[in-house]
Formats: C-alpha cells, structure tokens, sequence
C-alpha cells in the first residue's frame, strides 16, 4: 500500500483527503513509478474546481519524476531503477503510480529529481507556447504576465535564447527583481499599472507581437490593448478570474490578431508529439537555473501547496516532496 492524495469530490481544498492505495503491478506497456516529487500546477486548481472534468474519485498532478520500480510486458525504453520524469497525466500526487510507459523520460544525470518533477510541464508548455502558437524569432516582443512564476522562469530563459524582448508583468518589488534576473527586459510593478500604456510606450506605440496570458480577467483588456495587429494573443489560464467579458466583437477584424487557447495536455497527447517535445523541454531545463524553482511541501500537505499557488503566495512552482 502506498500513499495518495484522492479528491473526492469537486470543490475546495477539503475535498482532498490522504489515503493508502494499491497502485498495483505495471500491465502491458506500463511501467510502476516510485515517486521522488511531483509538481503542482494551476491546473490541478482548474480540474479540482471542475473546469476541467475529471472522473471522480480523482487523483491530481500531471508531472512527477522518481524511479522505476516495476515494468509490465513489451515495455524496453526503460528499466527498473532507471530515473524518470513524465508530463501531461493525471496521477501525480501520490508516493507510486503506474504509467504508460511513453511517458516516462529518461533523466540525464545534470537533471534533479526536483528540478524535472516540477519543470517539465511548463517546460512542454513554454514548447508550445514558443515554438507552436507563435514561432519567436530574433526580435519578437513578448508581453508575459505573472513573470515571477514557474511559467514564466522557464518561457523567459527560452525566449531569450531565441532572440526575443521580453516584458513582464509582477505584483511586487521582490517578483520584479525575480523576473529581471530570469531574463525580463521591463518589469511593469502592481496590480493597478495601466499595462497596455507601459506596453506601447515601450514598443513606440505599435504593441507586443505575442502576449501570454495567465492571469484571465484581470488583465484580459489590457492584454488586448497591449498586442500589436496581426498580434498572437494565448490565454493559457485564469488564475485571476474567469474569462467573463469575452465577446466574437473583441476578436473583430479591425484587431486582426490571433487568439489561442492552447491546451499543453492535447499538445502532449500524442506520443510521438510527445518524444520530441520532451526531448527539447529536457534540454531546456538543463539549460536554465538549476535550482528548485518554488516551495517544497510533504505530499501530506497538497492542500496548503495548492491554496499557496492560488492565492499568489508562492513564487515559482510549487512541488511536493515524497
């Protein structure tokens, strides 16, 4: 019997509740993962709520690292006692799980446990983001909200290497100097900036080319202001609020910019989508700070990480120890 955290139900951090589960012996084309971490991320919030569905009862988490313990057949990509991390799977909160083993990358020896158990996701997302939903090129200007969160540690550095201009936004002093030091070259300061004044001003009045968008809300008009025509617009989350105000007249011609609501789950659902995304997200990390990048909490206090991440607490990603 191993640990786990289970939701019961829907609803709010009551909901979920520690229990011992068998995780049971790998089958064909899975392996069983002894976790060492697993990362927390918005959208546990987002599947805890019930904005994202899930079966119930559930078990939260979509990326993790740890070693392998156990594989079922046809299984010959890895072995037991090889280190791994996956990305883009519900099941993480938990001290063993069993995996499809397409998922389970292999982790070079540069790479720790904590830095991949609560990377890889968003680095699968910064992929996305960068590569996929707008392709940066040398001199690509990026507005980037929450620029001191795990999100943002990771586009930042990536961004950089591709060339792009980078401003970000961040409630206080000591995010801003978060933010520089990931690779920002403004930092726009506190909740009632007027966002899209700053942005022009610094792009002489034409606007970002891509803007990312995790806040929701809050910084929705804003956000629109601030991006160029022929702009790409990503809103990937509403930490803040719901996206309530959004109208087909927002997105009129006269804008002419490309909004996208990408999801790094479907952008990893395919397997060989998957390989060689993970492959680059790996190699992103390894070339980034190789530090921990946000608060560790026990397994046994998920709640407390996950009320952290939503209530703005925390800077960077939040992980749980096991």
């Amino acid at each position: 019997m191993t640990q786990v955290v289970e939701l019961s139900a829907t609803g709010g951090i009551n909901n979920l509740s520690l229990l011992s589960r068998d995780p049971g012996d790998p089958g064909p084309g899975e392996i069983r993962l002894r976790q060492t971490g697993a990362g927390v991320n918005f959208i546990d919030i987002y599947q805890r709520k019930g904005i994202y569905p899930l079966p119930m009862p559930a078990v939260l988490g979509v990326e993790g690292a740890g070693v392998v313990e156990a594989i079922g057949a046809d299984v010959t990509h890895v072995a037991v006692g090889d280190r791994v991390g996956y990305a883009g799977i519900v099941g993480g909160y938990a001290e063993a799980r069993l995996l499809p083993a397409w998922r389970a990358i292999k982790l070079p020896e540069d790479l720790s446990d904590t830095l991949a158990a609560s990377g890889l996701l968003r680095a699968c997302t910064a992929h996305m983001l960068l590569c996929k939903v707008h392709a940066v090129t040398p001199g690509t200007t990026i507005l980037l909200h929450a620029g001191a969160g795990g999100l943002a540690s990771i586009v930042m550095p990536w961004a950089k290497r591709l060339g792009a201009r980078i401003i970000a936004t961040v409630s206080t002093e000591e995010k801003a100097e978060r933010a520089m030091a990931r690779g920002a070259d403004k930092v726009i300061i506190g909740r009632d900036a007027d966002i899209a004044r700053d942005v022009r001003k610094w792009t002489d009045g034409r606007g970002v080319d891509f803007t990312i968008d995790g806040i929701g809300e809050p910084t929705f008009r804003a956000s629109l202001e601030a991006t160029a025509k022929f702009g790409t617009f990503a809103s990937v989350g509403q930490a803040g609020g719901e996206l309530k105000s959004l109208s087909a007249e927002d997105l009129a011609p006269q804008r002419s910019l490309g909004f996208h609501t990408p999801s790094v789950m479907a952008y990893l659902a395919d397997p060989a989508r998957y390989e060689a995304v993970t492959k680059e997200a790996i190699e992103a990390l390894r070339s980034g700070p190789q530090t921990p990048q946000g608060p560790q909490f026990p397994l046994s206090d998920s709640s407390i990480a996950q009320s952290s991440l939503e209530n703005g607490a925390t800077i960077g990603t939040p992980l749980l120890v096991i």
